[in-house]
């Protein structure tokens, strides 16, 4: 798939998840058992863990969670353009994004590109648009096609040459192939406390932006081609 690649005909993407309520007493009775059910296969792993104490990680799962920023860029002749979509309201903000996929990247040339999108970015965004109503743009469309007729790169799977069992992160790529990337005052892992307790979602949107060009950069890397210089990185309004 990369050996005849246009690199301008690729949208990078990175998503920013957390639980879909603050805390585990503010789910209705229904979704309390449902994440009691969860938390016990998550207890294998973490036994003196409550439900309560482990819904932290609810973010993770759609079904638990949502999608409050999805940054995206795309190579422009010379610039690098990022656009965020972000807000509490995860409907809106799902159907700004898909309206930006069926009118500028719908054609049969074009790509997504995500760190691990594979297992997570894709099919998250795919059920939490389904969940909200919104249809899917053909893009994220994955039912009854072929693996080669799927537009979804994975810097994370290009990586593995087929060892499955492999995981390596966007950060420790980034330090291999010498990408410079700005020091971050949070990581993955702080994205649902800052969001419910310290309400600081421009903080997280960029750190969302952060990695959404470290994806771009990684992908450059793999094909070959220079390093996307700071000053030709474009930052969109919302």
């Amino acid at each position: 798939m990369l050996d005849n690649l246009n690199i301008a005909d690729i949208l990078f993407l990175d998503i920013e998840t957390v639980p879909a309520v603050a805390s585990f007493d503010e789910l209705n009775d229904r979704f309390k058992k449902l994440w009691e059910k969860k938390a016990e296969q998550l207890r294998r792993h973490d036994p003196d863990l409550t439900a309560d104490q482990l819904y932290e990680r609810a973010g993770i799962y759609s079904e638990f969670g949502k999608v409050i920023c999805v940054s995206c860029g795309f190579t422009h002749g010379s610039e690098f353009r990022v656009k965020s979509y972000y807000g509490d309201d995860e409907k809106t903000l799902l159907a700004e994004f898909a309206g930006l996929l069926n009118r500028h990247f719908n054609k049969e040339r074009h790509l997504l590109c995500a760190h691990n999108g594979k297992e997570f970015d894709y099919p998250y965004l795919a059920r939490r648009m389904l969940v909200q109503g919104i249809e899917l743009p053909e893009i994220l469309k994955m039912a009854g096609k072929k693996p080669w007729e799927i537009k979804h790169l994975d810097t994370m799977e290009l990586w593995k040459f087929g060892d499955y069992k492999h995981y390596t992160s966007l950060d420790l790529l980034a330090a291999i192939f010498d990408i410079p990337t700005p020091k971050d005052d949070i990581d993955g892992s702080m994205v649902g406390q800052i969001y419910w307790e310290e309400k600081d979602l421009e903080r997280i949107v960029t750190y969302c932006q952060k990695d959404t060009l470290t994806v771009a950069q990684l992908l450059r890397r793999y094909l070959g081609l220079p390093l996307i210089k700071e000053e030709d990185v474009v930052i969109a309004g919302k």
